[in-house]
């Protein structure tokens, strides 16, 4: 029967191709990025699904009021196994980044194009590559009117680039009985171009705005004031000694320690001749398992007090985000063995059980204390000009998933 249903995949080439068409043409932009939502794509997608013998289809909705209908729709399609005792999920999102400079673009973004093997537009890689391929792994089952041992649910969620509020975090916030205490998850939203990237584990992210307040005043009268650049600078300066406090060595992870680094810096003065009274830098977070955020916000506090006091400033810090590590999958998992035998068996690679800077959606799972993976052969052209996926990766991902599917136990 593996044979059988892997020729059936490579028979849908065209169905992936009217699949990714459907869904490049409808954006499903969240709202805090200019867009309306996700309603019309799965509005679309959901009339697809119920084309196919799925033995039920659900709609979770979650309330949002600035949003198209006042929604962000997630659907569930399920096919049941010869046993229900648990539940693969394969988990895909609708939900796509805005296009970003449209002379970048040397296609619309939205109009998908197919060049050789590539299929171009924005989402055809992140996440329709994922979506298709999950969807095309049940469709080959049905058509060769074959029950896997175990049920698989297909999840298509909402906001996951924003956030998952109202995608996956909605749904085990609002819907956890819709899962089982022995049920496993393949999300299909990252990996790389070897398609040996099998992502168990994630380090908690933590980002930061801060903002340093000090007095402003002319540039050649600087004792007449405080600046709050030079005291930011000094700040930064000593934020360097967070990676030798917290240097834990991980082989997990990619890099093996946790990192923190400024980034992202605002304007302060427009003018040369200015003491800046204010300035606002941000700091990126990634931080092993092995560290509490709590601790770390903890070593930030006092050494921005050190800095306060030498500068006579004051510091005052702003979350953007914040996400504590989820407890990471085990590598020793069936889920992860069998999807590294299916990936070696399809794409001739061995597969390697590795931790991520953070952070998917995967987390929301782990934190159920469920098996979470984070797989597919991609080419990390996600968010960027001229996205593709590869349709030999579609194509491979589904006979991944399929073969997965075939092979747990029930």
């Amino acid at each position: 029967m593996e044979t059988k249903i892997l020729e059936k995949i490579n028979g849908y080439s065209e169905y992936a191709i009217e699949l990714q068409r459907g869904l490049v043409a409808i954006p499903a932009l969240c709202p805090s990025n200019g867009g309306e939502g996700e309603l019309d794509k799965t509005v679309w997608l959901e009339s697809e699904l119920r084309k196919l013998p799925f033995d039920s289809i659900q709609r979770f909705d979650a309330p949002d009021p600035r949003a198209k209908g006042g929604i962000r729709p997630n659907v569930v399609a399920r096919y049941k196994g010869t046993s229900s005792t648990k539940t693969l999920w394969l988990m895909g999102h609708l939900d796509v980044v805005p296009p970003g400079e449209p002379s970048l673009w040397k296609t619309d973004p939205y109009k998908m194009v197919i060049d050789g093997d590539k299929l171009y537009g924005r989402g055809t890689e992140d996440n329709h590559q994922g979506v298709v391929s999950s969807l095309l792994c049940v469709k080959a089952m049905m058509d060769c009117g074959y029950r896997p041992p175990v049920d698989v649910a297909l999840l298509f969620a909402a906001d996951e680039e924003t956030g998952s509020a109202y995608g996956a975090g909605y749904i085990v916030d609002h819907h956890p009985e819709i899962f089982g205490k022995d049920d496993m998850f393949i999300v299909p939203d990252g990996g790389n171009p070897e398609g040996t990237l099998v992502e168990i584990a994630e380090k908690s992210i933590f980002w930061l705005r801060i903002r340093t307040h000090g007095q402003q005043c002319h540039a050649s009268v600087p004792a007449m004031g405080k600046n709050a650049f030079r005291a930011a600078s000094d700040f930064v300066v000593k934020l360097g000694s967070l990676r030798k406090k917290y240097n834990a060595r991980n082989k997990l992870f990619d890099p093996p320690m946790s990192t923190f680094e400024p980034t992202k810096k605002e304007p302060n003065v427009p003018n040369v001749n200015t003491i800046p009274g204010e300035d606002v830098f941000y700091l990126d977070s990634r931080v092993l398992p092995e560290y509490k955020l709590a601790d770390v916000k903890a070593e930030i506090q006092r050494l921005a007090h050190d800095v306060e006091k030498r500068h006579g400033v004051t510091i005052s810090f702003e979350p953007v985000q914040e996400g504590e590590a989820a407890p990471p999958t085990s590598p020793d998992a069936p889920l992860v063995t069998e999807i590294i035998r299916a990936a070696k068996q399809i794409y001739k690679v061995k597969g390697k059980p590795k931790g991520i800077g953070g952070g998917t959606v995967a987390a929301f799972f782990r934190r159920l204390h469920l098996p979470a993976v984070v797989y597919s052969k991609i080419n990390e052209v996600a968010h960027q000009p001229n996205e593709y996926c590869e349709m030999k990766n579609l194509i491979g991902d589904a006979k991944v998933f399929s073969l997965v599917a075939m092979r747990m136990q029930s």
